[in-house]
């Protein structure tokens, strides 16, 4: 029993190291327009390309970890994720760096299915949902950190090379506490992952509702990480230091949503269904407000407030969002619905990053906030048809 603090932080960590990895990409937006001379339309384009890898491998992965065990899997990721953020750093071209974007998003495409697969198969039962939130606290962790040490390397004399290149580094011996400290898990089956699952899921209303929903509520969350510091640097007029600091913030903030509001779902006086649904919902009218307010502020400390306000709601949802996929299916089938939720909330993340930059150089930033507000808005008419659906059904 005692070991399962153990394994938690030592996933913990994984998930940490890559996610500062991942994640820098977004953080190194500012650098990108001005070192490499694009539009705000191309550097979404940038964004789509690191998701289109992550989506694009996902599937695969699931099925490599079903076959060969999740510690392969994870090492060789944090590896890959260690070198491919060490190659950007040396893209003599945009097109060159379209690629290695993509390539780093693969490789991240071993966090969501490894980890979770680690948590259920090194943690006892009594603590899944523990690990499982402080695992997730990884990922805006991760975020976070490049949120705040690539601007300020960027701001420096050092430049954002360094510090994409001590995430690299950092991912590297990571890697190498990994494969030498984890001891539990599978060594999985070495038979391919059945891949009718996510179809069989679609046949329930509720799952495609829901998981419609997320591609909306997606949209809004990889794009806000995306673009924030440009909005506070380019449009609120603050410097990218401090604009790195305002989506740090955010993801604090996001983090503490995670925990809090899974917290009251479990304590909500209604079925799990029920409860994660309601609490779906205020997240994502809340979204929708708070978009409309972002494009008010008018100073860096509104900004600030603003922004860790929205990251409260808009980055707090996705584990509230699981624990509702999770009760719509079967226990044994979590997997393949949790690959279909994680797709749909890429989903968003490939289509809205790029339709935000080109609304901004077309119309300007009012007009892309508020297409993200609609977006949100959306989705909290999709999950009303849920709870009207499951409230019939019960």
């Amino acid at each position: 029993m005692a070991g399962w603090k153990r394994y938690t932080g030592l996933i913990l960590l994984w998930q940490v190291a890559a996610s500062v990895c991942f994640y820098a990409i977004y953080a190194v937006t500012p650098f990108v327009r001005e070192d490499f001379g694009v539009s705000a339309t191309l550097v979404g384009v940038m964004l789509t390309a690191l998701m289109l890898g992550y989506t694009l491998c996902l599937l695969p992965v699931g099925s490599l970890i079903d076959a060969y065990g999740e510690k392969r899997a994870l090492v060789v990721g944090l590896l890959g994720l260690g070198v491919a953020v060490a190659v950007v750093t040396r893209a003599g071209s945009y097109s060159v760096l379209l690629v290695s974007v993509l390539v780093l998003g693969g490789f991240y495409a071993t966090a969501m299915p490894g980890t979770n697969a680690a948590v259920f198969n090194a943690i006892p039962h009594e603590r899944l949902n523990t690990s499982m939130g402080i695992k997730q606290v990884g990922v805006t962790a991760g975020s976070g950190i490049a949120a705040l040490a690539v601007p300020w390397f960027g701001a420096t004399r050092f430049g954002w090379e360094v510090a994409f290149l001590l995430a690299a580094a950092v991912a590297g011996v990571v890697s190498v506490v990994f494969w030498l400290t984890y001891d539990a898990g599978s060594e999985g089956s070495g038979e391919g992952a059945d891949r009718g699952g996510i179809r069989a899921h679609l046949s329930s209303p509720a799952y495609v509702l829901l998981t419609a929903a997320g591609f909306f509520l997606g949209a809004g969350l990889f794009t806000t990480t995306g673009y924030t510091i440009l909005y506070v640097h380019e449009s609120v007029g603050a410097s990218v230091v401090f604009a790195g600091v305002v989506l740090a913030a955010a993801q604090v903030s996001g983090s503490a949503g995670r925990v809090v509001f899974g917290w009251l779902a479990d304590r909500l006086s209604a079925s799990l269904t029920a409860a994660t649904l309601r609490i779906l919902l205020v997240q994502s009218a809340a979204s929708a407000v708070l978009f409309v307010a972002v494009i008010l502020v008018d100073s860096p400390a509104l900004a600030l407030v603003a922004f860790t306000t929205l990251g409260l709601f808009v980055l707090g949802f996705t584990g509230v969002y699981y624990s509702c996929m999770g009760s719509l299916v079967p226990s044994e089938e979590m997997g393949s619905a949790t690959a279909g939720g994680q797709i749909a909330l890429n989903g968003g993340a490939l289509c809205a990053p790029p339709a935000f930059g080109l609304l901004v150089d077309v119309s300007g930033y009012a007009a892309a906030w508020t297409m993200l507000a609609a977006s949100a808005a959306v989705a909290f008419c999709l999950l009303v048809v849920v709870i009207r659906r499951e409230g019939t059904r019960h």
